[in-house]
Parts: C-alpha cells; sequence; structure tokens
C-alpha cells in the first residue's frame, strides 16, 4: 500500500490504480529491438574493435532510453482517498506533474476499452472530468477500466451523500409567499 505525506486528519486511502503489467511487455519489445540491432551489427561487420565500440556506445544511449521509458510508465499512479482524487503522472525524464481535485468536483468518470488486445488483457483508459480550473486525468493502460471508474464513481456518490450541504427537510417543504 502507497504511504502519502500529505493526508488530512480524516482522510483515507481507497485504492491506488497504477499502470498495466501490459506495459512492461513494450519496454521488453523495445529491449529486444536493440538486442537484435546489436546483433545486426556483429552480423554484418563481423566482431572488430570499433564495432564493439559503436555497439557499447550504442548500449549506453538504448539503455538509457529504456531505463526513461519504465520510468514513464512505472511512476504513472491515481490516488483516490475518500476526499480526493491525486493523479501523479511523469511526462518525461525529469517532469512530473502532480495533479488533485476534491470528489466534490469530479463531474464525469469514462472508461474506455479499444481493441483485441486491451479487451483479452483488459486494461485501457480511465478519464475523469473535473469541474473548475482543474484539469482531467487521464491514465491509459489502466487495469479494469470499467470495475475502476464504477469505483471510483461509488466512492465520488457516496462523498457527495455524505457532505451534502442541501437541508433535505427544507427541500419537502413548499416554499411559502409572505402576504
Amino acid at each position: 500500500m502507497i504511504q502519502l505525506k500529505n493526508l488530512r486528519s480524516d482522510e483515507k486511502v481507497q485504492f491506488v490504480i497504477r499502470r498495466h503489467w501490459i506495459v512492461f511487455l513494450l519496454v521488453g519489445l523495445y529491449g529486444g529491438i536493440g538486442i537484435f540491432i546489436s546483433l545486426f551489427l556483429f552480423a554484418a561487420f563481423g566482431i572488430q574493435s570499433w564495432v564493439i565500440l559503436l555497439n557499447i556506445i550504442f548500449w549506453m544511449f538504448y539503455s538509457l532510453f529504456l531505463y526513461i521509458e519504465w520510468l514513464n510508465h512505472e511512476l504513472d499512479l491515481f490516488v483516490i482517498t475518500n476526499n480526493r482524487v491525486i493523479c501523479v503522472e511523469q511526462k518525461s525524464f525529469l517532469n512530473r506533474t502532480v495533479g488533485e481535485c476534491n470528489l466534490g468536483q469530479v463531474q464525469e468518470v469514462t472508461s474506455e476499452t479499444k481493441g483485441f488486445f486491451s479487451n483479452i488483457f483488459n486494461y485501457g483508459s480511465i478519464l475523469i472530468k473535473t469541474a473548475g480550473n482543474t484539469t482531467n486525468f487521464d491514465m491509459t493502460f489502466a487495469p479494469e477500466p470499467l470495475g475502476r471508474s464504477r469505483s471510483i464513481l461509488n466512492i465520488v456518490d457516496h462523498y457527495r451523500d455524505a457532505h451534502s450541504f442541501v437541508n433535505k427537510n427544507a427541500a419537502a417543504k413548499p416554499v411559502q409567499e409572505k402576504k
């Protein structure tokens, strides 16, 4: 379970959404492409000192690319608490965006699964649309998008029921006009 330091006193983490494991297969596919390129260089030019040097330089930069690609997917997460939605998105190597909104500001939660593999492996996109100046939160390659979006909506509904500022008795009584 994730530990957050900036939780409010009455706030509890309901669940955390991380990327689906299929993303790491894509990073592994990139690694396989790098091995293919390396083997191609040795097959085309033989084992010579300049090919070995070129291969070392290639793997220095390519392993950095693989690490950044892995990091971009590993650090993306949604944290849903009983008061807020917190979205941590790693955009690039040294570029991270953290956004949060109150559950009362959530207007719509949409899930989408497209394609053969996303339906077989049960991953897709979750989009949380918010009110006000806050941006919308989007996570691609989210596991179980339909169930997770329904869970988020249930938490939002529970929050709105618990924090309703409308007096239910006053809403039931008709307004009397003054004479």
